[in-house]
């Protein structure tokens, strides 16, 4: 039986943001890694002719799979990822694993599906098997220009537009590496734009410019970099809504926006009235500007205000749904015991609103803080 733990690598990126041509890159330059490969369709992965030994690939009943001539397999995603994961390993054939993510999938089921492996492992008192050693967002320093710099829109015939930058955004917010692909295709300025909007997206992921994803191995592979915890709490407007925690004193207060170079600013949105539904519905349809790149965080309506909702946008797409009752409409006895145990409940708590509020963190290039804050003003409930 294989005891060694398998590191694994996710690589996610929009299509055509240059993952293959990094598998390839690492395939090519592996330093004695034996890795294999789980990628989505094999047919659209063109692993260079010249890595596929002669007469490598098996076809068999549910599987294709590719045996590459340096002792690296690379095989097609199944629907059960543990299942396929736990073959690889008990082949007791590879040091490394990379999981090639589809250009339009969200990396944290994935990453999840991972973790989860070794809390089975526990729960059966055994040793981890795998370990996912960092979460690579491959993004393309060009599609971000046009994204984010209010360009043209780059679209796919398998995917709506509004989608785009939701994806991108979503798999730049949970990474740990941003490989800034095909930088010399855009300027000095444009480039530093683009950075600009990464680090708000993202602050905490090490960032590296490279042109045809040619990246030093040692910056990307058995880099211990992984943590769910830390992954899932790193995006921008989770730590802005942070840092908005430690300074709030207002009852209708507005955090301070930060403007960084290139006009990428943020700023949150914080009062403890409830919108009107209709106001704010018409505010979002009708008022919203593109210079809003990310806004998320909780509100609530005054028809409903038993109601939490998580509201969301991401480029031109926004979703509202339900996040569950306000602690405030349990029974007072319950309300003091979790106020008790918890201190940002209790920090949070107003003797009039209870837990309502409505707090929304916008970032965004050019955003105009002030109009933004009297037109939601405006949908409050008078």
């Amino acid at each position: 039986m294989n005891l060694k733990v398998l590191p694994i690598t996710l690589l996610t990126g929009y299509l055509g943001s240059g993952k293959t041509t990094l598998i390839n890159h690492i395939l090519t330059n592996q330093k004695g890694y034996k890795i294999a490969v789980i990628v989505n369709d094999i047919g659209e992965v063109n692993i260079d002719a010249e890595l596929i030994e002669k007469g490598g690939v098996v076809k068999e009943k549910d599987d294709n799979l590719v045996a590459l001539s340096n002792g690296c397999i690379c095989c097609t995603l199944k629907t059960n990822l543990i299942e396929q994961i736990a073959e690889i390993y008990d082949m007791g054939k590879f040091d490394y694993l990379l999981i090639e993510a589809s250009g339009i999938c969200e990396p944290i089921p994935i990453a999840q599906t991972i973790v989860a492996m070794n809390d089975m492992m526990h729960q059966e008192g055994l040793p981890d098997i795998v370990r996912l050693d960092a979460v690579i967002s491959v993004t393309d320093s060009l599609r971000l220009v046009q994204e984010f710099g209010c360009g043209d829109k780059l679209l796919d015939e398998k995917i709506e537009e509004e989608d785009i930058e939701n994806l991108i955004i979503q798999q730049l917010e949970f990474c740990d590496i941003v490989i800034l692909n095909k930088v010399d295709e855009v300027s000095k300025d444009e480039l530093g734009r683009v950075k600009a909007v990464i680090r708000k997206l993202q602050p905490n992921a090490k960032m590296i410019e490279t042109n045809y994803a040619k990246v030093d191995l040692d910056e990307i592979l058995d880099v211990k970099l992984f943590d769910f915890e830390k992954a899932i709490s790193s995006a921008g407007w989770i730590q802005e809504l942070e840092k908005d925690d430690e300074d709030e004193d207002g009852e209708h207060h507005h955090g301070e926006g930060e403007v960084l170079e290139y006009g990428i600013g943020t700023f949150v949105y914080y009062v403890r009235d409830g919108f009107n539904r209709k106001k704010f519905k018409n505010f979002v349809d009708n008022k919203w500007t593109k210079n809003i790149i990310r806004c998320k965080g909780v509100l609530y309506f005054s028809d409903e205000d038993n109601m939490s909702y998580m509201f969301e946008q991401a480029g031109s797409q926004k979703t509202l749904m339900e996040a569950g009752e306000w602690f405030v409409m349990l029974p007072k006895a319950k309300q003091d015991e979790l106020r008790k145990m918890e201190p940002k409940l209790e920090k949070d708590w107003d003797e009039k609103y209870g837990d309502r509020m409505i707090k929304l963190v916008f970032i965004g290039q050019d955003m105009d803080e002030k109009k933004i804050t009297e037109e939601l003003n405006e949908c409050l409930e008078k």
